[in-house]
């Protein structure tokens, strides 16, 4: 899949912009200020709904103004277009929309690339809590087996009925929670499995990709599962711990306590990496799950790497360019021209943008 155009109408500093996009590295090279990353979030935005720069998406919101919008054009392996906007209003909420009507959230991630960020904001992915990097990796899952979707939603769904329960039961039957013992473990042992079969897929792009870009040391990934065993190895694990859930009013063990370790020297780089290990490391995933996804044949993923060429030398910064020429398409976003190598000047679009302007890139 390619993303063909990008609008922003309008989006924090953004007002009326629009970039056309072509296929392979394309470069947004402006003075800081000059909204490079706030396109970025546009599109992160308008193929995903979300923003990755805040959980709150009224921030988006330029102010005084009464709602942010922002629409991508993709294009699919037979050259059909579709479109995909995204906005949030103060009054209204939130909206996500393919081809101008309304759509469930897995046919609109079917209509589009898997999107893959590098931004300073994206640390907390390294160093901030497990449910960050559980969530990561369980989008990562989709991305690689897409008949394994809809695992994270079916097990949350087994949770919550678990933990109402425990909630109620505490003066009440808890025998009555075998039943719920029992769904929890068939919703949590094929997470369990597939989480850990992508880590093991993982590990070894990550530390390959974490030794090129000149991360010292041994990177490695790990999967800590807080339950594992099948079925029934959980099923027991549960019963084995339904007096203390009782007492807390809710589930304490399970794989929403799962643990994606990214460590450095067998070190955790969330507590003791510095902040350009951690950069590097992140960099590092991402092109581990891109790997993986280019090797089994899947979408490829779009990548967005704002500032990634402000803390890489030359070299580094060449070797970066070579590996995301190979395929896919990728945004990037640079200060100024010179840190940008050749091979990745061929596609450039310098900002500010001019209201209304189409770039071509």
């Amino acid at each position: 899949m390619l993303v063909t155009a990008v609008e922003a109408r309008p989006l924090r500093s953004l007002d009326g912009a629009r970039v056309e996009l072509g296929s392979g590295i394309v470069s947004l090279v402006g003075p800081n200020g000059a909204g490079k990353t706030n396109l970025l979030e546009a599109l992160y935005f308008a193929l995903t709904g979300r923003s990755f720069r805040t959980s709150d998406r009224r921030e988006l919101i330029p102010f005084g103004a009464a709602y942010a919008r922002a629409e991508a054009t993709v294009r699919d392996g037979d050259g059909i277009e579709r479109r995909l906007l995204a906005s949030v209003s103060r009054e209204d909420g939130r909206r996500h929309l393919l081809d101008g009507a309304a759509a469930e959230p897995a046919t609109l991630a079917r209509m589009r690339p898997p999107v893959a960020v590098f931004s300073p904001d994206r640390l907390a992915l390294i160093k901030g809590p497990p449910a960050e990097r559980r969530a990561h990796l369980d989008r990562y899952l989709a991305a690689r087996w897409p008949s394994r979707a809809e695992l994270r939603r079916r097990y949350g769904q087994a949770l919550a009925q678990r933990n109402a329960l425990l909630g109620r039961a505490g003066a009440g039957q808890p025998g009555d929670l075998d039943v719920w013992d029992a769904a929890l473990a068939e919703a949590a042992a094929p997470l369990v499995a597939a989480r850990a079969e992508a880590v093991n897929e993982l590990s070894a792009p990550f530390a390959s990709a974490a030794d090129e870009l000149g991360l010292e040391g041994s990177a490695s990934l790990g999967y800590a599962p807080r339950a594992a065993g099948g079925v029934e190895e959980i099923r027991l694990g549960l019963a084995q711990r339904r007096d203390a859930d009782l007492r807390l009013g809710r589930s304490s063990w399970g794989p929403h306590l799962d643990e994606l370790k990214v460590e450095l020297d067998g070190r955790a780089l969330r507590r003791y990496g510095s902040q350009g290990q951690q950069r590097s490391a992140l960099l590092a995933l991402i092109f581990a799950e891109r790997d993986t996804l280019l090797a089994a044949r899947r979408t490829t993923p779009l990548l967005l790497l704002d500032d990634v060429m402000s803390e890489l030398d030359p070299s580094r910064r060449n070797r970066l360019v070579g590996r995301l020429a190979v395929a896919g398409q990728t945004l990037i976003t640079a200060a100024d021209e010179e840190s940008v190598p050749p091979a990745a000047r061929e596609q450039l679009v310098r900002l500010p943008l001019p209201a209304e302007q189409a770039a071509a890139a």
